[in-house]
């Protein structure tokens, strides 16, 4: 609302209280609270808010020393004593303020006519204006917007860059034939690698730090890596396969603060399926950051501490400038189960299955779970055997840090487990998401030699199908009841628990927050909506919350969030441990246009313009492949091809790329399809 600025002859207050009242105006204008506008909608969908208006920094200029110091200190986004939404409505008033300018009241103005007065406040005003804003904190997200996995956020401020994980992602063959991993393409970090403090990793599962041998490949030699022990236990293991040197590797633990660059970031503890697992507090020029990593909140875990609620609540006391909240269970209504759950399933199912052999699959990284089997083998005498690459590399890791404890003479190799009786052994093994090969996909299509499935089997899958993974997943399960097994997972028994949380946790850390901004992260799109509609029935206003795609660019000031210019960022695809692509190049082309229309490959001996005998024809995938009449019509439009091609004047590149357009031409014509061809040009 706006107000007339009073006249000084009408004070009815000596100079002294009108001084007062000048000092608490001028005092509260200078809070932020009237530099909010109205959000409008950029053209990309998101919001943003406006600038200032200057009225701050007349108030600044005028004010005493005794003023100054008596000016409250706290950020403008710092929760007062009103209601939630009262106060989130104050932050978010989406008009400017024009505070009462009582500056006739301050003692320097004794004397002056009512017009200078004002001219004084204008002046002052203008000059606020003129000042140079200082830049906003960028946000990059890199990977873990719009997807389930591959999670890396890079805060960037003047010269400093921080990482927020760097993970993986499995590939679909569908759409990526061939590929091993996908990763982020990391082309602005590499530009800017001079800039980038440390990388930050919340916790050891893949999909947060297993494109890290790739991220260190290419930035500065010591760039410093921080994490819990065995989240840098696990990364270190990638980095020593990739025989990668001179990195500087940082242990924290939760409570722990670092310095980088402009940066400070806070390690908090939270829970989550692996051991070690943070969410990040970091404080920026304009306030803070709170990252919340994986988590669900689990007051009686198996093992460590329970979340710390506790400094998350005095955080939010202190004032939240923005939250960055993970999305992946958003959908699911309540409270996920304690871990502690699926340790009684486990009980049971071990009792009831005392003659029989257990082959359970689980995480390799769920170091809790891990031990509940190890505790139980122990409880019913029945020895361990491992099986899956990864499942050796955490628990040789977890062991090595004391996360994992086993009893000597529990483990055995699994070649010796042959020699067992079925009730006295538990097979515990990869591959609960269906990957082609995982020991469990091997065992279930009989291809694993180590281990044979049979009727006196009870498999136990303690895991929930990764969204995409379900069709793979329920192949193995359909599988392994062909051989005769009986399979236990999720739909059947409480046998597995998530690590992340559902909406009413996710209420509970909204509320202990009480963001100013909330930008939700990690899960696909629908998630990310969802949690940004949970986000406003608790009150927050719609203009406030960003939903981000890969390759945006947010820019935060303690007043505004706002999209800006998005950057350079995508896939790279990893083939084996040489070749890498982004998706784009000619390889992944051919390689998609081979698995949907198949391949032609054309040999040809040439002599002048003449073809020597007939071309040799050679087809996979392709409709036309083995009929002899298609074969003769192919062969005739090669031949048609050369004589056309003056050959002695030309080359043998220029006489293949002719051959090729002709077939190319043709097969279109007769199918409506576009196989890859190769031609081969031989001269004799």
């Amino acid at each position: 609302m706006r107000r007339k600025l009073d006249k000084v002859n009408n004070r009815k207050q000596d100079q002294n209280s009108s001084g007062r009242r000048f000092a608490a105006d001028t005092s509260a204008g200078a809070s932020g609270g009237e530099t909010k506008k109205r959000f409008a909608a950029n053209r990309n969908g998101a919001r943003s808010v406006g600038g200032g208006t200057g009225t701050s920094m007349q108030a600044k200029s005028l004010r005493t020393g005794a003023d100054r110091e008596n000016k409250e200190s706290r950020p403008a986004y710092k929760q007062g004593a009103g209601t939630r939404t009262e106060d989130r409505e104050k932050y978010s008033d989406s008009r400017p303020i024009e505070r009462k300018k009582s500056v006739s009241a301050h003692p320097s103005h004794r004397g002056m006519a009512q017009s200078d007065i004002e001219n004084a406040a204008i002046t002052a005003e203008k000059k606020g204006r003129g000042l140079k804003k200082k830049k906003p904190v960028k946000i990059l997200f890199l990977g873990g917007v719009g997807e389930i996995g591959k999670n890396m956020t890079a805060i960037e401020y003047g010269g400093d860059i921080i990482i927020i994980d760097a993970g993986l992602t499995f590939p679909n063959n569908e759409d990526m034939p061939g590929i091993d991993l996908v990763v982020p393409d990391i082309s602005y970090l590499v530009q800017n690698k001079d800039k980038v403090k440390g990388i930050l990793l919340t916790h050891g599962h893949e999909d947060h730090i297993g494109g890290i041998p790739y991220l260190l490949k290419e930035l500065n030699p010591g760039t410093p890596v921080y994490g819990t022990k065995l989240t840098l236990m696990l990364a270190d293991n990638k980095i020593q396969e990739h025989r990668i040197q001179n990195v500087t590797e940082r242990v924290v633990q939760p409570g722990d603060k670092v310095k980088l660059g402009v940066f400070e970031v806070e390690f908090i503890n939270v829970n989550h399926s692996i051991s070690g697992a943070v969410a990040l507090a970091v404080t920026t020029p304009y306030g803070l950051i709170y990252h919340s990593g994986d988590f669900k909140i689990d007051l009686t875990p198996v093992a460590g501490e329970p979340i710390d609620l506790e400094r998350i609540a005095e955080l939010g006391r202190q004032g939240v400038l923005l939250y960055m909240g993970e999305s992946t269970n958003i959908e699911r209504l309540g409270y996920t189960m304690s871990e502690t759950v699926v340790g009684t399933t486990l009980d049971h199912l071990f009792s009831e299955n005392m003659n029989r052999r257990l082959v359970i699959a689980t995480f390799a990284s769920n170091v809790h779970r891990l031990q509940q089997i190890i505790d139980l083998a122990v409880k019913y005498r029945r020895k361990v055997a491992l099986s899956g690459r990864s499942m050796f590399k955490v628990v040789d890791a977890a062991v090595k840090i004391g996360e994992l404890k086993i009893p000597e003479g529990v483990l055995i190799d699994i070649e010796k487990s042959k020699n067992l009786f079925d009730g006295e052994l538990v097979i515990v093994s990869t591959g609960t998401q269906g990957e082609p090969m995982s020991a469990l996909t091997r065992m279930a299509s009989g291809d694993f030699n180590k281990v044979t499935i049979g009727s006196n089997d009870t498999i136990i899958i303690s895991a929930t199908p990764i969204p995409g993974n379900e069709k793979m997943v329920y192949r193995v399960i359909n599988n392994l009841y062909k051989k005769g097994a009986d399979v236990i997972y999720e739909s059947l028994e409480k046998i597995h628990v998530s690590g992340h949380a559902c909406q009413e946790e996710h209420k509970i850390l909204h509320n202990l927050l009480n963001p100013k901004f909330f930008i939700p992260v990690h899960g696909e799109y629908r998630h990310l909506k969802r949690h940004a509609l949970l986000a406003e029935e608790l009150g927050m206003p719609e203009r406030n919350i960003l939903i981000t795609e890969i390759g945006n660019c947010v820019e935060l000031t303690d007043e505004t969030i706002k999209l800006g210019e998005n950057f350079s960022a995508g896939t790279r695809l990893i083939d084996g441990e040489g070749f890498e692509d982004y998706g784009t190049s000619e390889v992944m082309k051919d390689r998609l246009r081979m698995s949907a229309e198949g391949i032609f490959i054309i040999s040809l001996a040439v002599t002048g313009n003449y073809v020597i005998d007939d071309p040799i024809i050679e087809s996979r995938g392709y409709v036309f492949a083995g009929n002899r009449d298609a074969d003769k019509e192919i062969k005739s439009v090669v031949h048609k091809a050369v004589e056309q091609y003056d050959y002695e004047s030309g080359n043998k590149d220029e006489l293949a790329s002719a051959v090729k357009k002709a077939l190319k031409n043709y097969i279109f014509k007769k199918t409506k399809q576009s196989p890859l061809i190769v031609v081969s040009v031989l001269e004799v």
